[in-house]
């Protein structure tokens, strides 16, 4: 694996076999790690320690994970730190909602070490690659790539890193079907590894962003989503 040239990955994790686990890896991976055992220390470090990844748990002392998510997400400051929820719960609910707020991926446990930082890596890769090109423009809806913006009728939308990135590949491949498969391999920067019914709760997230303008993206039942011609 390539070197991480010693970026934080933020921990927030009260198991502390798990903690140890993640960190051996990840230390291994090349990068530099920052702990909390309990919700309130997690999003204190979060807003000083400038991590670029966030491992998140979602059953925490003094403050839930999703909690943590929520507030990290709608925080101009924090908002571009992918954030991985990390549970032993295998509830479709916990994930979704946990998706809903904001995180950009999940896994639950046990899990594979390995495949975790090949995630990391993969969210990494997506967050850094340097938009480019000039802007994108469906109806009212207008995207600045490099300056990382979208707006609808001259108003500013707020976007996640994972929804702008999948509404430009829409946008790019316009009235051209996207089947959620190749969703998650060029939106989330790997193979379908994870339920595709992730990528219908980052839709359902972004229309409703997206505010009169989400008619734009349509369903196409049984294979995926595409962006209108007109």
């Amino acid at each position: 694996m390539e070197a991480a040239s010693g970026k934080t990955i933020l921990i927030v994790e009260d198991e502390r076999d798990v903690v140890d686990l993640l960190t051996l890896s990840l230390r291994k991976a090349g990068f530099t790690i920052s702990t909390a055992a309990d919700g309130a220390a997690g999003l204190q470090k979060a807003r000083s320690d400038n991590p670029v990844f966030i491992i998140l748990d979602l059953m925490l002392p003094k403050m839930p994970g999703l909690e943590i998510c929520k507030i990290l997400k709608s925080d101009s400051a924090t908002r571009q730190i992918p954030i991985m929820m990390l549970t032993a719960k295998a509830e479709e609910i916990d994930r979704i909602l946990g998706l809903e707020l904001g995180a950009d991926d999940y896994v639950t446990k046990p899990f594979s070490p390995r495949e975790v930082i090949l995630r990391i890596k993969a969210i990494l890769r997506r967050a850094e690659r340097t938009a480019e090109g000039e802007r994108l423009r469906a109806g009212s809806i207008v995207i600045d790539p490099a300056r990382h913006e979208v707006s609808i009728a001259g108003k500013h939308v707020n976007l996640t890193g994972l929804e702008f990135k999948l509404l430009r590949t829409l946008m790019q491949r316009r009235g051209r079907v996207q089947t959620r498969d190749r969703l998650l391999n060029d939106v989330w920067g790997y193979e379908s590894i994870i339920d595709t019914r992730t990528v219908d709760t980052h839709v359902r997230r972004l229309r409703r962003k997206l505010g009169k303008a989400a008619n734009a993206i349509e369903s196409v039942r049984g294979f995926g989503y595409r962006l209108r011609e007109n």
